[in-house]
């Protein structure tokens, strides 16, 4: 099976990855990820772009990248994906694989958007309770640093933490141990997939809001930390 891999530059798609390349009936293609067009940066995420290139030639994997505005209506996007999993169907790819761990509305979502294509979704990480994911992250060799929170959840002292053990212990009640309802999102410098490590420098901090969309804002900010490649 052919599959294109989603890939956010976080610990989740690079455990996901790692659990499927160890599946001998799977062919993993390529990389797949939609980036800011004003800030060359991996969206939610707020990753270089540089690093997200970094990363797919350390795995040797051809990176695809949507480009899209900084807050895409959804028409934009829907046509910009549909455009892209025609491609990827052409090129006889049969599967989109993903890390989502729990979020049923997403995965719907991910299923009917990848139906239309006639292409069929993998969770690699479905359902998986998420503090022994964080192990398995750690057991895995894949080495992943925190590079944005949301402020409702974290502080911005969490930037720059790297996720393991002492990172399990040290977070607030109530927030997932992966992140995933958007508390936090990560970048991986290295895992056993990669030909050598990613050299990064921590820059600044920076706080953001977004727009909806609708000219009103998110209730809540988002810490970003700048990673950069050490060269």
């Amino acid at each position: 099976m052919k599959v294109v891999m989603n890939w956010s530059s976080g610990k989740d798609a690079a455990l996901a990855y790692h659990l499927l390349r160890q599946d001998s009936g799977i062919s993993i293609e390529c990389l797949l990820t939609t980036v800011s067009e004003e800030h060359d940066r991996v969206f939610m995420h707020g990753v270089r772009e540089q690093l997200l290139d970094l990363q797919a030639e350390r795995m040797g994997q051809p990176l695809i990248k949507i480009k899209l505005p900084a807050s895409p209506d959804d028409s934009l996007y829907d046509r910009a994906m549909r455009q892209t999993l025609q491609g990827f169907k052409d090129d006889g790819i049969t599967a989109a694989a993903f890390g989502d761990i729990f979020l049923d509305d997403l995965r719907l979502y991910r299923e009917q958007q990848l139906g239309r294509a006639g292409i069929s979704a993998v969770f690699p990480l479905w359902k998986k309770d998420t503090r022994a994911l964080v192990q398995m992250v750690e057991q895995a060799g894949i080495e992943a640093v925190i590079v944005c929170v949301n402020e409702t959840y974290l502080g911005k002292e969490f930037l720059g933490k790297k996720v393991n053990a002492d990172f399990l212990s040290a977070l607030p009640p109530g927030v997932d141990p992966c992140g995933e309802n958007g508390e936090f999102h990560t970048f991986v410098s290295n895992a056993p997939f990669f030909s050598a490590p990613i050299q990064i420098l921590a820059g600044e901090i920076v706080h953001k809001t977004y727009d909806t969309g609708d000219g009103k804002k998110w209730d809540t900010g988002f810490y970003f930390l700048d990673l950069q490649a050490s060269l």
